[in-house]
């Protein structure tokens, strides 16, 4: 066990996020050994036509926005790093702490039945062992291999 779990500001933001994958969050944040808050799950469509106009994500076919079930069915789970000067833990976009959260995912997506793909890799954790690590690594090989860019999203996680 790792001692962390979900602040109520992270709770908050899993409201309308699938069940399966609240239980996965849930269970990822007892057993990983890098602390993460959520920072979004359910999305608006207006949101999205943002982000997706901003390019921060590459459809409106989102998995964030609520889906036919009436859930949302994507979070993003972000790191929690060093202590700021005030005492305040900052997020951590350095991808050596994402690793160990997806690892975390994995396992609890195992543990609990429910498969789980990450958008670091845009495979489904459940159908693999290979290091977090590897996934990342293999698949920007294959999309440049294929002349392609990769579009890594560490912290997303969506049902599979």
């Amino acid at each position: 066990m790792s001692g962390y779990q979900l602040g109520k500001t992270s709770l908050a933001k899993l409201q309308g996020v699938h069940p399966n994958l609240v239980k996965v969050i849930q269970r990822a944040i007892e057993i990983t050994g890098q602390d993460f808050g959520v920072n979004e799950g359910l999305r608006t469509v207006e949101r999205q036509k943002r982000l997706f106009a901003a390019g921060a994500s590459k459809t409106m076919n989102s998995k964030h926005i609520k889906q036919a079930d009436g859930y949302g069915h994507a979070a993003d789970l972000i790191p929690w790093g060093d202590f700021d000067g005030n005492g305040t833990k900052e997020i951590s976009w350095a991808w050596a702490h994402f690793y160990p959260i997806a690892e975390a995912v994995r396992l609890a997506a195992k543990e609990t039945g429910v498969r789980v793909r990450w958008g670091g890799c845009w495979q489904t954790l459940n159908d693999t062992d290979k290091p977090a690590e590897v996934l990342v690594a293999d698949y920007v090989a294959a999309r440049r291999a294929e002349g392609k860019k990769a579009f890594i999203d560490g912290p997303h996680f969506e049902l599979a």
